[in-house]
């Protein structure tokens, strides 16, 4: 008789933090649903914490749970499955394969380790037949895993692209909303909770890279890791970036794309980058403010699809444990098993020099005749087609005759280029060539401009 058919499905917790209590008292103050929705009681025998004297709500009312011991809870003979919301590599890694190579299914939100070695936890969980579920670990609340894996296991999907940190997203937004400098969001960001001490992990991208490794990784069936991700954080993005995107009609926003790529030979690869980028303000993610997440999934019969909601918190990332703890709760007692792992495809990475994107480029400039024509120059050079020049500043408008005669102003000249689509390797060495200019005084802000599958004019600047 299979584990679980003839009791309770028993649960081993490993932390105990903002989640972990939630998903305690889910399982507590749901019980009587729980059971009817899995068929069998949803018992909770053990919670893993390294500092028991820091939860004095758990010492006091599960008490007779509470271990410092995670290895050992993991190894009883009396666990069916493994719960854990502790984050991190080691010794998280080791728990996990232990609880998966004895058959124990296991639910994580544990993106960084998911990221790097998810093949191996996926390995473990398909030679024993245990099930491995991990839906908290991208968007908190919102069910994107699950639709990737299971409803759209039948289409094509062609590129997962959006907004996956919550705390990106909340000091953009204030930026973009009120004129506030990245340092003062920063510390607002801290003050409300959104933010660590150390915000490296979300500002950075780091957070978001892990988020893309796994949304790549099952939209293209193919293995992909953190390493393969390219990564830029949003701490240059400046009080003038955000007006400059205003100008054009664009929101600057922190994104995760992942794409198929299909180049002229029509060889297939896929593409996971991470970086700050303008957003035409016609696109939906442009309107997702405050720390909330939204994603796009796009796909061949399906078409677009948005999911938005919640992509943080304890009690919103507990719910998405639960609805995971739930899922493989019932398989255990009807003798199914999850969906496994698909990697097939097993497509190349495309190298971020290789990926099509626009630029939006701003130059102090030196305000004198053949200015304009030796920018045009170097983007011609390369290859990369200009979409839409503006000029602001100048003492006689020589650098753009169309500029209107109350930009004008004494001292350097201010050019903003919008590019049309070239490859980022052309772009970015025109961008160098740019800062060698003589008539260049500086490369003043580089940012990309992203339409995510519609159509990007020049952005009120006029073709």
């Amino acid at each position: 008789m299979a584990r679980g058919e003839s009791g309770a499905v028993r649960v081993a917790l490993l932390g105990c933090g903002t989640v972990g209590t939630e998903v305690v008292r889910l399982i507590t103050d749901q019980a009587a649903d729980l059971t009817a929705r899995v068929g069998t009681p949803v018992e909770l025998v053990g919670v893993a914490v390294r500092r028991p004297h820091r939860h004095p709500w758990l010492a006091e009312n599960f008490g007779h749970l509470v271990t410092t011991d995670a290895g050992a809870l993991v190894a009883r003979d009396d666990v069916d499955v493994v719960v854990e919301v502790i984050g991190g590599i080691e010794p998280v890694r080791g728990w996990l394969l232990e609880a998966l190579k004895a058959g124990k299914s296991v639910v994580t939100a544990n993106k960084a380790l998911l990221a790097e070695d998810g093949p191996t936890l996926a390995e473990a969980a398909d030679a024993s037949g245990a099930d491995l579920y991990f839906e908290a670990a991208v968007a908190g609340a919102i069910p994107l895993l699950r639709p990737l894996r299971e409803s759209l296991a039948g289409d094509r999907i062609t590129r997962v692209a959006g907004i996956v940190n919550g705390t990106s997203n909340f000091i953009l937004s204030a930026m973009a909303s009120g004129g506030t400098s990245y340092g003062d969001a920063l510390e607002e960001a801290t003050r409300l909770g959104y933010a660590e001490a150390d915000p490296s992990a979300d500002v950075d991208g780091y957070d978001a890279a892990s988020k893309a490794a796994i949304l790549a990784t099952l939209a293209f069936h193919t293995r992909i890791t953190a390493s393969d991700v390219h990564r830029e954080g949003m701490r240059g993005v400046s009080s003038a970036d955000v007006a400059a995107a205003r100008r054009l009609g664009c929101t600057i926003k922190l994104l995760a794309i992942c794409e198929r790529v299909v180049d002229e030979a029509g060889t297939e690869s896929v593409s996971a980058r991470v970086y700050p980028a303008m957003v035409p303000d016609s696109h939906p993610l442009a309107r997702v403010d405050g720390a909330f997440n939204a994603v796009f999934v796009e796909a061949e019969a399906a078409g677009q699809l948005m999911f938005y909601g919640q992509g943080a918190g304890g009690a919103p990332t507990a719910s998405a444990v639960l609805g995971d703890l739930v899922a493989v709760a019932r398989n255990r007692v009807g003798g199914g098993r999850g969906p496994r792992e698909s990697a097939y495809a097993s497509l190349p990475v495309r190298a971020i020099g290789e990926v099509p994107t626009r630029y939006h480029v701003d130059l102090e400039v030196a305000d004198r005749e053949g200015v304009l024509a030796a920018i045009a120059g170097e983007f011609a050079r390369q290859g990369v087609s200009i979409a839409a020049v503006r000029q602001t500043g100048g003492i006689n408008g020589s650098i753009d005759s169309t500029a209107r005669a109350d930009d004008a102003g004494p001292g350097p000249a201010r050019l903003t280029v919008v590019t049309h689509s070239a490859r980022e390797a052309a772009l970015s060495a025109t961008v160098a060539a740019l800062a060698d200019l003589d008539h260049v005084i500086g490369v003043v802000g580089v940012l990309r401009v992203e339409g995510l599958g519609r159509a990007v004019s020049a952005l009120g600047m006029g073709e």
